[in-house]
């Protein structure tokens, strides 16, 4: 490995080996990170573009093969790829200060917005904000059900992976209401049946600098984090560590994009610390920010606790994003050797997979039994879908026409 500029020492990450793009400091990563948390509307698949487009094509912080390799690695890894993607970065550019600062630019905006809304929907009340919360309702059909098919086209390739996929969402719809433990089962068994049966997923062998001692720390803080929320919600079951545990939990465990995120938290959340409508008006409202979907959680965890909204939010803001960063730290450190198992790429085709009937369990039930009533609800949500499935219509004018469909219906 080369050496820094400075001394024979340099910190984990802190550059690229190629000529002409030295370490620089952690503020240009925040002002650069702060443009895409700005103006990143769209969705995962979209912010991976929008990051290819200013860190590859206009910044030259990393060529294009790498940038390739960062995306492969977090698309096999649990929590928000272009978080993932932008954070590791961040730690390539600048160090750890510059990782921090790509993750806090791409996210403050969305999750102050979704904040901003939170604290909003708890003093406004009357017919007009059923009426909105029903229109963000039909937006995350529409969102949902593009996330399904767009899921399916990229990780659905044979009779395998479609049958475990299909499997996967018949457990769950016959097991709806169930907890979070009966999707992990099933992801769990979606691993096993892979490594058997499933061709193992195309990775490129080639890796990135990074000092491999990282993984065991990263790893290690990863486990005593689950395993001591876990224990600390156990003993205050209605507290701040509680609230925690739900977040670092979903976010520990969510395969194949933010979308995924839904059903993990649902079934954590509702009824016990929020209502159907409270969550699922947050998840509509979460499409009409730009920045990553898991700033969700800011909305969520306000909602939560009313008594204590900011620490609330912060918690569970922090808990859904930290996972994924640790994984993608211990991930990055040991990317050649992942690369090399055959049986472990294999199992992620399986667990991508039953994503896709996780998510398609999720848009029976809640999203389309809560949120469709009528031929109206029909006709609105699938002209969202259309509209998004364009790829002519960004997600905010989609908002629009949902929210706004359900405002007009309204009695006068």
């Amino acid at each position: 490995m080369h050496c820094g500029r400075h001394g024979g020492h340099r910190h984990p990450g802190a550059g690229l080996t190629q000529a002409g793009r030295e370490p620089q400091g952690p503020a240009e990563v925040l002002r650069v990170a702060l443009r895409l948390g700005l103006t990143s509307f769209g969705g995962p698949i979209a912010h991976l573009g929008y990051l290819e487009r200013i860190y590859v094509r206009e910044r030259a912080w990393l060529s294009a093969e790498e940038y390739a390799t960062l995306v492969a690695l977090c698309q096999i890894l649990p929590g928000p790829t272009s978080s993932q993607v932008g954070f590791l970065i961040g730690l390539h550019r600048a160090g750890w200060r510059g990782a921090l600062a790509a993750w806090l630019g791409f996210t403050l905006p969305s999750a102050l917005l979704l904040y901003a809304c939170a604290r909003l929907a708890t003093r406004v009340q009357g017919p007009w904000v059923s009426a909105l919360t029903h229109g963000l309702k039909l937006v995350a059909v529409a969102v949902v059900a593009q996330a399904v098919g767009s899921l399916a086209r990229r990780l659905c390739t044979d009779a395998v992976t479609w049958l475990i996929a299909g499997a996967a969402m018949g457990l769950l719809v016959a097991n709806a209401g169930a907890n979070a433990s009966v999707q992990l089962a099933v992801l769990a068994g979606a691993a096993a049946v892979g490594s058997l049966w499933c061709r193992p997923a195309a990775m490129p062998a080639q890796g990135t600098a990074r000092e491999p001692w990282i993984a065991l720390p990263s790893l290690a803080t990863f486990a005593v984090l689950l395993l001591g929320l876990s224990m600390l919600s156990w003993r205050y079951p209605h507290g701040v560590f509680a609230l925690a545990r739900v977040f670092y939990r979903a976010g520990a465990l969510v395969f194949g994009g933010g979308h995924v995120v839904l059903p993990l938290l649902r079934a954590a959340l509702v009824p016990g610390w929020l209502s159907d409508d409270q969550f699922l008006g947050g998840y509509g409202l979460a499409q009409a920010v730009p920045g990553p979907l898991f700033t969700v959680a800011a909305y969520l965890g306000a909602m939560a606790v009313p008594a204590a909204p900011s620490v609330a939010a912060v918690t569970a803001l922090l808990a859904i994003f930290l996972p994924g960063l640790l994984l993608a730290l211990a991930g990055s450190s040991v990317w050649s050797a992942l690369a090399r198992h055959a049986r472990l790429r294999a199992a992620m085709t399986g667990v991508n997979a039953a994503v896709v009937g996780v998510l398609a369990a999720a848009l029976y039930d809640p999203v389309w039994v809560s949120g469709v009533h009528d031929g109206a609800d029909v006709a609105v949500a699938g002209g969202g879908l259309l509209l998004l499935a364009s790829g002519r219509v960004p997600p905010l004018a989609v908002v629009a026409l949902c929210t706004g469909a359900s405002l007009l219906r309204m009695p006068l």
